[in-house]
């Protein structure tokens, strides 16, 4: 056997240790924590949407299995509870992990293109996985304070022990921040395609009203849905890698990056000024009341009220967070 094999070798039983190992979840003071759950997060939705749906076999799965678009605002608002709790459920959080995971395990098939795939392949389980450390490092470097690359490089190491919570290969999972800045490119250049799924995310125009603005008279929702469809679409397309604005058709001039760095700054400036038992999402919430130990460690997890519930006919597909369910 010759050195590098035996390297090769060694790689693999740790690689295999490590998964059969027992995830250590994340705490309150990883940066994750910080900034994951934080509610400025739900502003890039329809980006983290489209680069997850962009990705072939990820793209497949929501074509041919989602409801998410007959029920947008429900979908993204009840998926935030379990997702969330993979970063915040302390102790629990691997089996909160392990309910995620299993709601993938049906979803599969062969695309139009004859490509068969499947919501746990790992390459395609990590890439959504990727998407949401990215949306964790915009949300602190375009709409916070700003992160230095030790900071970034703090993240990627958080993110492998967020993923690792799941029992999946880890065999995607670049080895370094600077391994994964190679890879996200790579995706963006060579493997991200242009689909109707991710166009079908883009395309809000006529977007339903939001469940918290139900006493909303309509007439008012259809005055604003149109600027704020135009709004979201600048906003998203803005953060997209540029290989990926590219492929999706979309110009971005020096003064279109100019204004959304503005907009940034503004937006990081008055979240200073929303108390902080309001910034974060009420999984994330509870996390940190927990630790803090203004709930007991044991206290139920926050589940998500009934307004977010799939429909009755497909709550019994496996394929929904349903609570009690």
């Amino acid at each position: 056997m010759t050195a590098r094999q035996e390297r090769q070798r060694k790689q693999q039983k740790q690689q295999e240790q490590d998964e059969q190992a027992e995830p250590e979840p994340l705490g309150p003071t990883t940066l994750t924590w910080k900034y994951f759950g934080d509610w400025r997060g739900v502003l890039l939705a329809p980006w983290a949407g489209a680069m997850q749906n962009m990705h072939p076999g990820l793209g497949a799965g929501v074509a041919e299995h989602s409801t998410f678009f007959e029920e947008r605002w429900q979908r993204l608002f009840r998926s935030l509870y379990p997702i969330g709790g993979v970063v915040y459920d302390g102790p629990r959080a691997a089996r909160t992990a392990r309910q995620v995971r299993g709601y993938h395990d049906a979803i599969k098939g062969v695309d139009r293109h004859g490509r068969p795939y499947h919501a746990l392949d790992p390459d395609t389980f990590y890439w959504a996985h990727a998407t949401f450390f990215m949306l964790t490092v915009l949300v602190a470097d375009r709409l916070g304070p700003g992160l230095s690359e030790p900071q970034k490089r703090q993240l990627f190491d958080e993110h492998v022990r967020w993923y690792r919570m799941y029992g999946v290969s880890m065999r995607p999972v670049p080895g370094s921040w600077e391994e994964f800045r190679a890879y996200w490119d790579r995706m963006a250049e060579r493997v991200l395609e242009d689909n109707q799924p991710t166009r079908d995310v883009l395309d809000i125009r006529h977007i339903a009203k939001p469940p918290s603005l139900r006493r909303m008279p309509d007439w008012v929702w259809t005055a604003l849905r149109g600027p704020q469809a135009r709004f979201t679409v600048w906003f998203t397309v803005g953060l997209f890698p540029p290989a990926v604005r590219e492929r999706l058709g979309y110009r971005w001039t020096h003064r279109d990056e100019r204004r959304l760095r503005l907009l940034g700054r503004l937006i990081h400036y008055g979240w200073q000024l929303v108390p902080e038992s309001r910034r974060y999402h009420p999984r994330a919430k509870a996390g940190w009341a927990r630790a803090r130990g203004e709930l007991p460690a044991n206290a139920p997890l926050v589940e998500a009220p009934a307004r977010y519930l799939p429909p009755e006919s497909e709550r019994g597909s496996g394929k929904h967070y349903v609570p009690g369910g």
